[in-house]
């Protein structure tokens, strides 16, 4: 695909003045690989959870489970409580729900995108399919919570950490607005989905572990707000809309960015360069679900100095050239970032930047490796336009 991508780029200048054309362009230059990806997801049938079980879960089969990445066996204690080790993921640990999620994801989000580049109604037809599956089929469905995500062996049997795994149900929630909108969702399979989401909104509010979450001081608190308001922007919470864009202009933007753009919360991390990518993606994608022409995110300021136009401005060179990144290198991956990250293509609508599209244009837009797949979790942005 990035070969495709490449001849494209000869002549391209943006020129759009509002998303709707942009649309128009970004789907010219990638309407095969769009299509390619939709046919790959029409052969997918549906897997929940349900398909996949650890004993070391305290939930039941319907609940999600997952187990901390940086954790593992104490060699002083093997049999004891987890350590930690920041930022160095443990193969042993149980991911199997969180990779069905990523996969649901995936697939609904290319059929819509088929549907997008097509008109083709087959493409939405086969989504519902893993929609029905995931929120309403009660033999399949996944429980509205996460009591028991990014456990700990021996601390801990859930945490509200393990919010950040449900990230991947927002190209799923694009899915299904497009869906919506075409009249592909009969009625009481829409009421049904919509009333799953709405019961989840309940428990990210109201549960501690949403609250923790949501106060968290990292790029856990901006996905935070990210996730709440695409699944209320889909069931139309609009109290639930206006409590993210507060928050996005009283806490997450004025106490995460730095003066020069840098979110230092990630740069002291051990992997800072994809932790830096990854938040700056979920602003993003804040700003792009949010922003309305009276309230227009992009260009919201705090201090008449810092906003995501910063932001973007500071990644972008070490996107361009991460050789001239400046700060420690990931203790793992790093030489799988950057891919074909949000924030350009975002950015690019939003600024009419043409070297953001550019750049987005050249990187790699299908990824393989797990770690990257886990914190992407937009991947087709033609159902965000």
């Amino acid at each position: 695909m990035r070969y495709l991508l490449l001849t494209l780029l000869l002549g391209f200048t943006f020129s759009a003045q509002t998303q709707s054309p942009y649309l128009k362009q970004l789907l010219k230059n990638t309407k095969p690989a769009i299509v390619a990806r939709a046919q790959w997801a029409m052969q997918q049938s549906p897997q929940t959870i349900t398909a996949f079980r650890c004993d070391r879960s305290a939930g039941g089969v319907h609940d999600f489970y997952s187990e901390g990445d940086y954790w593992w066996p104490d060699p002083a204690n093997p049999d004891g409580p987890y350590i930690q080790r920041d930022g160095q993921s443990n193969p042993d640990n149980f991911v199997a729900h969180r990779q069905a999620m990523i996969r649901c994801s995936r697939v609904m989000g290319a059929l819509a995108a088929g549907y997008v580049a097509t008109k083709d109604n087959t493409y939405l037809q086969q989504a519902l399919l893993h929609a029905k599956a995931w929120f309403e089929d009660s033999t399949t469905r996944m429980n509205p919570s996460l009591l028991y995500a990014q456990a700990i062996k021996g601390k801990a049997t859930g945490r509200g950490i393990g919010i950040i795994d449900t990230i991947h149900f927002m190209e799923v929630v694009q899915a299904l607005r497009i869906m919506e909108k075409a009249g592909a969702i009969p009625a009481a399979d829409l009421a049904a989905i919509k009333g799953w989401f709405t019961a989840y909104l309940q428990w990210l509010t109201t549960h501690p572990y949403g609250k923790d979450e949501m106060n968290a001081a990292n790029n856990h608190g901006t996905c935070w707000v990210m996730q709440v308001a695409a699944f209320a922007r889909f069931v139309d919470n609009r109290e639930l809309m206006d409590f993210c864009i507060n928050r996005y202009k009283t806490v997450l933007l004025p106490a995460q960015m730095a003066a020069d753009g840098s979110f230092p919360q990630e740069l002291r991390r051990t992997k800072p360069y994809g932790y830096s990518l990854f938040n700056l993606d979920a602003m993003s994608t804040i700003c792009q679900l949010l922003s309305t022409p009276g309230n227009d995110l992009w260009q919201y300021k705090v201090d008449k100095n810092r906003n995501i136009a910063k932001g973007i401005t500071f990644m972008y060179p070490f996107v361009k050239d991460k050789t001239t990144w400046p700060y420690t290198h990931d203790v793992m991956y790093w030489n799988n970032w950057p891919v074909a990250q949000p924030f350009l293509i975002f950015g690019a609508a939003a600024f009419k930047n043409d070297d953001y599209y550019r750049l987005w244009l050249l990187l790699e837009h299908d990824p393989k490796v797990e770690e990257v797949l886990r914190n992407l979790p937009v991947r087709n942005p033609v159902i965000w336009m």
